[in-house]
């Protein structure tokens, strides 16, 4: 039975998680701590037991800086699709910490993995999509309950990326996440922080029976 302590810890480490950018250290991730959170990762759920993820881990100050200059570039492409005030706000949204950061972790999804049968996706051709999903929040969890932080980077073209990296065609990349020591976990989101955006209740997202607005 689940004692009433480790429910505490896990809704505490949901609770904690955040989307980092700025507070990065750089400091290195001991191997044995990285493996763990990988594990986690590959330890999640899976359309068919397919396991359609792979984890590209990038250090390499060259490729990270490469890869920074393609997500200024997006930056600036969706700045300028805004105007007044939502453009000052977005100024001042700092959007990616992957020079700062310890590491890269891109997650990758290959739907070919387990195919042609893959039991559970017929009807569902984003299944295994969803999966790789699953698999990038068990890392992102498990990197808080290490004290890492995790900030996930969509600011780049899917092509560009899977070049920069040698990824095979048909193999899609679906994330590249910033991973590292941190000076802290922020008490509010960045995009509240900025008053970007603002959660909306949880009364508000869940219906009885069938969807009502």
């Amino acid at each position: 039975m689940t004692r009433p302590q480790e429910l505490d810890a896990f809704y505490e480490v949901v609770r904690r998680r955040r989307d980092v950018r700025a507070e990065f250290t750089g400091e290195p991730i001991a191997e044995e701590v990285l493996e763990r959170v990988l594990e986690a990762a590959h330890s999640a759920p899976s359309v068919g037991l397919t396991q359609p993820w792979d984890f590209v881990l990038v250090t390499d100050a060259g490729t990270r800086q490469t890869f920074a200059e393609h997500v200024r570039s997006e930056r600036e492409v969706f700045a300028d699709s805004l105007t007044g005030e939502r453009a000052e706000r977005f100024s001042r949204i700092k959007i990616e910490g992957i020079r700062e950061s310890s590491m890269g972790v891109v997650v990758t999804y290959d739907p070919s993995r387990g195919s042609p049968d893959v039991l559970g996706r017929h009807a569902i051709a984003d299944a295994g999509l969803y999966s790789v999903c699953l698999a990038i929040q068990n890392l992102w969890l498990a990197a808080t309950a290490e004290g890492l932080g995790l900030g996930w980077v969509s600011f780049y073209r899917e092509p560009f990326l899977a070049e920069l990296l040698g990824i095979p065609d048909g193999v899609r990349p679906v994330a590249w996440l910033c991973l590292g020591p941190v000076t802290e976990l922020a008490a509010v989101p960045d995009l509240e922080r900025h008053d970007w955006r603002r959660r909306r209740p949880l009364r508000a997202a869940v219906h009885r029976e069938r969807f009502t607005r």
